[in-house]
């Protein structure tokens, strides 16, 4: 196999890990180039108006981090 017949399906579980992270890296250090759309605003503006109107609604950082491991057990 070339250098040209490399997938990124080849890669081992590291380094697809290591490509995403880059990728968001370089994603995050140009996010005024990444498109947010309309229905994307629209969503936030609802979700943020849904907890202005019932706050108890909302989670804290650390419930939210309670659950996630609770259910991946991490």
């Amino acid at each position: 196999m070339s250098a040209n017949d490399a997938s990124i399906f080849d890669l081992s579980p590291a380094e697809k890990l290591q490509l995403v992270e880059d990728l968001w890296d370089d994603l995050a250090a140009n996010s005024s180039s990444v498109p947010i759309y309309d229905w994307q605003k629209e969503e936030l503006d609802r979700r943020k108006e849904n907890l202005m109107k019932n706050p108890a609604s909302g989670l804290s950082w650390d419930e939210v981090k309670k659950r996630i491991r609770s259910r991946y057990g991490r």
